[in-house]
């Protein structure tokens, strides 16, 4: 059954994307908001996504055949008693947050919410924060965990599984506190990590900052996500506290296993680390979408001549090829090419390796082919 009405309350890079594929894809549903922010209440109007704007929880929700809960993961949870006195039988209430067991926890306190509620996590998204970042793509064969609450009927479950699916996105249905191990295990460790090494970088670097200049290949690509919206990981650290501290703990005992084999030196041993590690990670699917965004990117030789770049481009352009970033890469001790460029989508990427092959550049893709 596809909804007549959803209502959006938040509308930022997630909570946007969600309502521009929606809207691409199903124009006649009606879709409403309410956001804190004026600014891009207008925009999402203007951009004909919503039909109406709303200054706060109005009657107009009421209504709703589906409400999105996007506001940050905090947040979210000053809403839910607010939507306790609208809903109706036939209405589902849902989110978007990356961590599940606080909100899961609230909606337990009023069984009339509980019935209604599914909750959801887009595996999507960038760096960047706010509704001008949002796409109606985004959500594009990405993972969307479903974490259904212990009283909503199997019915809904398979009602909002089928639209999810109708939206381009790879339902997957978990438990919450399954779905708050994994994301903390892929997703929020990792980004501890990756933000605590560029800290400690920052203290270990000298005066004429040659570790900043020097930063490239593997340091770079392991700490991207420190790059991300600072307020959105303090909610997360927050909200998803319990399993971070313990996957913090599990990671510390593992590099001190490590250091225990570098210290010895076995060969052997230190071998069979990194080989264990490159057979785990080559395993991985790269043409499917995790917690991370995909990064489309490919690297070329290029000679060092006036004009290099402006004519990779202007191939790239007059075939109609957008290019999301583009540079030169000083560092490439981890990656073969001296010119990177970056795609917003794989349909632009895989068409870019055939174009520059076709006029004789040496093309270099992260996974070798």
């Amino acid at each position: 059954m596809i909804p007549d009405k959803i209502g959006f309350i938040g509308l930022g890079h997630i909570g946007g994307s969600v309502a521009k594929t929606i809207h691409r894809i199903y124009p006649e549903i009606t879709l409403i908001a309410y956001d804190i922010c004026e600014e891009t209440l207008r925009q999402a109007k203007e951009d004909g996504v919503i039909r109406k704007s709303c200054p706060c929880l109005t009657d107009d929700f009421a209504d709703c055949d589906y409400i999105y809960l996007c506001a940050p993961v905090l947040n979210n949870n000053e809403y839910v008693e607010k939507l306790s006195g609208i809903l109706h039988d036939d209405m589902l209430l849902t989110d978007v947050g990356s961590v599940k067991a606080s909100i899961h926890e609230d909606i337990s306190k009023y069984p009339e919410l509980e019935k209604h509620f599914i909750g959801g996590h887009p595996m999507c998204g960038t760096e960047h924060v706010g509704y001008e970042y949002s796409t109606a793509y985004m959500l594009e064969n990405a993972y969307y965990v479903l974490t259904p609450s212990a009283s909503v009927s199997p019915s809904k479950v398979d009602e909002f599984r089928n639209f999810v699916h109708s939206i381009g996105a790879l339902p997957l249905v978990l438990d919450y506190r399954k779905h708050d191990f994994s994301v903390g295990s892929i997703s929020h460790l990792p980004t501890v990590i990756a933000s605590t090494l560029v800290n400690l970088v920052k203290d270990l670097d000298d005066s004429d900052e040659t570790l900043r200049t020097i930063a490239a290949g593997g340091f770079k690509d392991i700490t991207r996500v420190a790059s991300s919206d600072p307020s959105m990981w303090e909610n997360i650290c927050i909200a998803n506290k319990d399993q971070i501290l313990d996957l913090i703990d599990a990671y510390m005992k593992a590099i001190a296993n490590t250091r225990s084999l570098i210290a010895k030196g076995d060969g052997d041993a230190i071998l069979d680390f990194f080989s264990s590690a490159k057979e785990y990670r080559d395993s991985f699917n790269i043409s499917r979408r995790g917690v991370l965004h995909p990064v489309y990117q490919l690297f070329l030789d290029l000679i060092d001549e006036a004009g290099g770049i402006a004519t990779v481009a202007t191939i790239l352009a007059t075939n109609m090829i957008s290019i999301k970033n583009i540079g030169i890469v000083h560092n490439r001790e981890f990656q073969q090419g001296v010119l990177q460029v970056e795609f917003y989508d794989r349909d632009a990427y895989n068409k870019a390796i055939v174009l520059l092959n076709r006029h004789h550049y040496t093309v270099y893709t992260p996974d070798g082919k």
